[in-house]
């Protein structure tokens, strides 16, 4: 389990986050939700220990603070909204660098169950077949896949991922999230995505965080935070009301 106490942090000393409370169970996919602005990427942030943060964050009563650069790599992948392509490398090499913490020295070479690992994590997000193609030849949505390969191929205990859906056509998100959840659900492990689209966080999210500037507005189910008054609060317009009349131009 992963345990988010009383967590403040921002930039420039000036706090985004206000004193988040909360807990991601193992096997579960907790979305982050909220408008522009709220915090999410920041929370996100803090998890990853890319900010300075106040408060306590632990993954099975292990602060992570006190992980070093190596055991947090096996522990907390993150995978960001833009992953640049700085070299050519194909596939497979790719997700390959999902294994570098595992390495015993820097010029130490994958081992026999970290190939295997690898081949493991690129079959399972479907791009088998393409394992020596060049990433820079890659769709959008078959990149975003090979990022999330090499997240799995890291073995951590969570995953956080910002807007990982981002850009990508209807089929390639839902995909990306069928992933993530067998994924989570198969390995026992953790999975807590900041999402806009509150359709597919209903289909896939068993709990929800709702922000609003900075503040935990509502968690739990998404039947239990989807609530008319919660999302119209935090929103600024009847969501609920709009979802229901969108889909009946499907009629």
């Amino acid at each position: 389990m992963l345990e988010v106490k009383n967590i403040s942090c921002g930039y420039d000393k000036i706090d985004i986050i206000k004193d988040a409370t909360f807990q991601a169970k193992r096997g579960e996919v907790l979305c982050i939700v909220g408008p522009n602005g709220c915090g999410k990427s920041t929370l996100l942030k803090a998890i990853g220990k890319l900010i300075e943060y106040k408060g306590k964050i632990a993954l099975d009563s292990n602060d992570i603070k006190n992980l070093s650069v190596k055991e947090f790599a096996k522990n907390i992948a993150l995978m960001t909204q833009s992953n640049n392509i700085y070299f050519p490398y194909t596939v497979y090499e790719t997700v390959a660098l999902g294994r570098y913490a595992y390495l015993k020295g820097i010029l130490s070479s994958l081992s026999k169950e970290d190939n295997l690992i690898v081949m493991k994590s690129i079959k399972s997000v479907g791009l088998i077949d393409l394992k020596d193609k060049l990433i820079n030849e890659l769709s959008g949505g078959q990149l975003q896949r090979v990022f999330l390969a090499k997240s799995f191929a890291q073995n951590p205990e969570v995953i956080l991922l910002d807007e990982p859906t981002n850009h990508l056509d209807l089929k390639c998100q839902i995909e990306i999230l069928e992933y993530l959840s067998l994924w989570a659900k198969e390995n026992n492990k953790i999975i807590i995505a900041v999402l806009h689209d509150l359709n597919l966080v209903n289909l896939f999210g068993e709990k929800v965080i709702l922000l609003s500037k900075g503040e935990i507005i509502s968690k739990g189910t998404p039947k239990e935070v989807f609530l008319k008054d919660n999302l119209k609060n935090v929103y600024n317009i009847d969501v609920k009301n709009f979802m229901i009349n969108a889909l009946k131009q499907w009629q």
